[in-house]
Order: structure tokens, then C-alpha cells, then sequence
């Protein structure tokens, strides 16, 4: 099989200081936070329903957020009520005073995003909540739209006047941002035009899960982790994102962008960049996007295998020719002092044997002083993400009453810090928004790396290999093994 080892150089571009732009960054976080008024641009969307009004609905209820008004965007000819009562059977424990006020606090607006007298109306109706509402001026404006509309609909927001006044004005876009690096640098350029970067937030929602957060807190705070962590003592690093369920009626979206561009381009690379990185100056905003944006910037691609499910070709609007892969697995190598020549293993794909997403980091073996039945495998490092969050070690120890017997045993983790019921990824995320907290949301530069990485992925030309629903992924898989990895999942 083919390789590629083209190292993926650019420079890491920084938040953009321009005093000229509208205000909405960090240093606007004291300017009343404790109101807002959101935006939400694609209303009628499955996002907004099972997501966004949600996530808002909790953060009023849990009194994060005093005082509000909602403004629901899309070009459906529907009413407020119908936006909400799509929203509500995804609301947990509803409480009936903070729905009230939810009800009280939303609104409608028919628009057609290419329109931009349609945007003069939206500021009057946005002027009007601000007023009977008592808001301050600070604005979310939430892209729950496809990346095609982000540049006209970013424009339209700018030349109507929406995020000019009081208060901050913080953009949300959610994934995918661009579909590849040429679209994503138009994209970000096109922002860049009418806003500044700490305006900016651009959405991945594994970054708000919980144990993805305490990711870095585990390895900077714990000195029984961070000495291990590097190639000294790390022998290989894989991460899994594996779906048992299929493309569940997306086949329209999914049939253009595939496993690499749906998971591995986003939530993939950030999991490896969150894994990889040298410890920030704090861990807080830039600080931490600088670390990862290094991360990305000394990516080297190594191998790839490509897959599609058995029966895929059958899915509604998948085209009857289509080559596009619901599984792969990579091989990358991060080229710098902590990790050179350490494999990272990525697989990723959909209707394989069980539903995860975790990150195991292999220890390297130590010389084995026992006469006999000395342990074949490693010492694990394992951050399971989904379907349940936990922290693991595993350590080879004696059977009791065995002299001679090893077998590993798991010290697993499930303190409070895991187990305690936790706000949902998008409750964070907008929590963060609000605030001003950039550390969970991806930078323009991190963004055109990955791109760039999956640029480097598409230059190896390989087959796309068929594998049955349920198994662990097309046999061809082996073609990666030539490392002796032993897959996790």
C-alpha cells in the first residue's frame, strides 16, 4: 500500500487584535454576561430541537442566565409555539415556571438567509426583544446551518447592523466548517472580513463532553501521569470512535463527506491534539489552542485503510456507485521531541460490533524477571468517552493463592468527577460562549490543519474495502498490523 510521510507545515495564525471589528471576546467577559439574547440561525433544524433550546432551557432553569430572549431563524413558514413543542420531549424534568419563561421569551422569524432586507426585519425584531426584555446587547448568533450559507448569512448579520450596539456580539459555528481546506480557508477569510477571531467560536461538541474536558486536568495536574507521558515510555496511542448504528436516514449529508471528513477531521484530530500536546502556560483559552494548533502542524500521515458497510449502497440518498468510506483506520505520527516515532492509530466507522469512543495509550514493556507465564500484552493507559465516561490503569498483578500466575487488572476510576450527573455537551458550550471561554472551541488555524491532514490522508490511494454490518471492520484492516498493533476496540 501506498505512503505518504508529508509532514503538514503552516503557520499558526493568532486571534485576530484588529480594534476596528466589533467587541465580543475575552475582554468583553465582565459586560453583563448574565444576560443574552440568542440567534438561532437554522431553527426548524434537528440541532436546535434536540440540542440548542434544550441547552438554553437548563441554563435558565439552573440560573445561569437572568434574563433572555430567543429568536429561532429558518425559512420554514412555521410559528414560535410549533419551534417549541418540537423542542420540549427533548427537555429533561421540565420545569412548568421555567418553560413559561421560556415561552415567554421566544420568537419566530420566517427568512431567507440570502435576503438581506429579510435581516433588516430580524434587527427590529431583535431591537424590540432586547427593549421588552431588558437586555443589554450582548448577542449569540448560532449557525445550525450548513457551512454553503456561513459566508452570506456572516455577511448579512454584518452589513444589517445585527451585532453592532452594546454589549458583545460571539458567532457559533457548527460542524462541519468547510468540506475541505480550500472552502474552510474561504470561509474563515470571509469572517475574518467583518469580525475578529475572539468572536468566533467554532463548535465541536465532543470538546464539551465532560471527560474530554478534564482530559488535559488529568495529565497536567497528576504527577503519577505526566512523567509517562512521552516516547520514552509510551510504546503506540490509539483512538476509537466506533458507531454501531448506520447513517440513520443522512445518507444525503453523509454520501459527501464520509468517516474521515464526518468524525476523523474534527472530533478525531482534537482528541489526538488534546492527547499529544505540551503542556499550555495555563489551561485556559489560546493558551491551550496553541498547544493543540502545534500538534496539528507536525502531523505526519503515514498509512490508511478505507471501508464501506455491506448494504450501504442501499441507504436512501446514497448514490448506487459510491465510494465514499464509512470506516477507516489511520496511521499518523505526531514529528516532535515528545512523540517522534510514536504510532497514533485512529479507527473510526459505522455498524461495527458496539458503539464507543475512547483513547488507549500503550505502556512499553518492561524486561519480564519471571522464570515463567511472563505477560504478553502491556500496561494500558484508557480514556473512555462514550457510552460511559471513566479513567483506567491497567496493571499486571499475581492470582491469589498463584505464585507464578500474572493476569492485568483494571483500576478503573469512577469518581465523582465521572459519575455525578453532568450538563450536556451543548449546556457547556454555550455556558463557555457566553463567558467569553474560547478553550473548547476550535481556532481558525487548528481548522485549516486538519484539513490539511486530511488532505495528506486523501493523497494515498486505496480500495474501498466491503465489511459486514456488526464485525469489527473489513479483514483488510491487517494491512495496518504490520506495526504488531493489537486493536482495543
Amino acid at each position: 500500500m501506498a505512503k505518504s510521510k508529508d509532514r503538514i507545515d503552516a503557520g499558526i495564525k493568532k486571534e485576530n487584535k484588529n480594534p476596528n471589528r466589533f467587541k465580543g471576546g475575552v475582554s468583553q467577559i465582565k459586560m453583563g454576561n448574565n444576560d443574552v439574547l440568542f440567534i438561532l440561525l437554522g431553527a426548524t433544524g434537528d440541532l436546535t430541537k434536540r440540542k440548542l433550546l434544550p441547552a438554553i432551557y437548563h441554563l435558565v432553569n439552573d440560573h445561569k442566565i437572568a434574563h433572555f430572549a430567543i429568536i429561532g431563524v429558518a425559512r420554514s413558514p412555521i410559528s414560535v409555539g410549533e419551534m417549541l413543542a418540537a423542542s420540549k420531549p427533548f427537555v429533561k424534568e421540565i420545569n412548568a415556571h421555567t418553560w413559561k419563561k421560556l415561552e415567554a421569551a421566544s420568537y419566530y422569524l420566517s427568512l431567507d438567509f440570502y435576503h438581506q432586507n429579510d435581516y433588516h426585519h430580524l434587527k427590529k425584531i431583535a431591537d424590540d426583544a432586547r427593549s421588552k426584555h431588558h437586555l443589554s446587547g450582548n448577542t449569540v448568533f448560532y449557525f445550525s446551518t450548513l457551512p454553503d450559507h456561513f459566508e452570506t448569512i456572516t455577511k448579512n448579520i454584518h452589513n444589517s447592523g445585527l451585532a453592532e450596539g452594546k454589549g458583545w456580539s460571539r458567532l457559533v459555528y457548527e460542524k462541519p466548517f468547510g468540506s475541505d481546506l480550500a472552502s474552510a480557508r474561504r470561509i474563515n477569510k470571509s469572517i475574518a472580513r467583518f469580525f475578529t477571531e475572539e468572536q468566533v467560536f467554532r463548535i465541536d461538541h465532543y470538546l464539551g463532553k465532560d471527560i474530554v474536558g478534564n482530559l488535559a486536568l488529568l495529565r497536567f495536574t497528576n504527577r503519577a501521569l505526566e512523567p509517562l507521558w512521552n516516547r520514552n515510555h509510551i510504546e503506540s496511542v490509539q483512538i476509537l470512535f466506533l458507531e454501531s448504528l448506520g447513517i440513520e436516514g443522512r445518507g444525503n449529508f453523509y454520501d459527501k463527506y464520509g468517516a474521515l471528513k464526518d468524525v476523523v477531521q474534527n472530533h478525531m484530530l482534537q482528541l489526538l491534539a488534546l492527547t499529544a500536546m505540551e503542556a499550555p502556560r495555563q489551561l485556559t483559552g489560546h493558551y491551550i489552542r496553541d498547544e493543540k494548533a502545534k500538534v496539528l502542524n507536525n502531523i505526519i500521515v503515514h498509512n490508511v485503510v478505507r471501508g464501506q458497510y455491506d448494504g450501504y449502497l442501499q441507504e436512501k440518498g446514497v448514490s448506487e456507485h459510491s465510494s465514499t468510506e464509512t470506516f477507516t483506520a489511520v496511521h499518523l505520527e505526531v514529528n516532535n521531541k515528545r512523540w517522534k516515532g510514536v504510532p497514533f492509530y485512529l479507527k473510526a466507522g459505522k455498524k461495527l460490533d458496539k458503539k464507543e469512543t475512547s483513547i488507549h495509550l500503550r505502556l512499553k514493556s518492561v524486561p519480564c524477571l519471571l522464570p515463567e507465564n511472563c505477560p504478553t500484552d502491556s500496561n494500558h493507559i484508557t480514556i473512555k468517552i462514550e457510552p460511559h465516561s471513566s479513567f483506567a490503569l491497567e496493571l499486571f498483578a499475581r492470582v491469589p493463592g498463584k505464585t507464578l500466575e500474572i493476569i492485568p487488572m483494571t483500576m478503573e476510576f469512577s469518581q465523582p468527577i465521572f459519575t455525578l450527573k453532568s450538563a450536556e455537551a451543548y449546556e457547556i458550550l454555550l455556558e463557555e460562549v457566553i463567558k467569553g471561554e474560547q478553550s473548547l472551541f476550535v481556532r481558525n488555524d487548528e481548522i485549516e490543519q486538519s484539513w490539511k491532514i486530511m488532505e495528506a490522508i486523501e493523497k494515498i490511494k486505496t480500495k474501498v474495502y466491503t465489511y459486514a454490518p456488526g464485525s469489527k471492520g473489513p479483514q483488510e484492516l491487517k494491512l495496518l498490523e504490520k506495526e504488531h498493533i493489537k486493536w482495543r476496540g
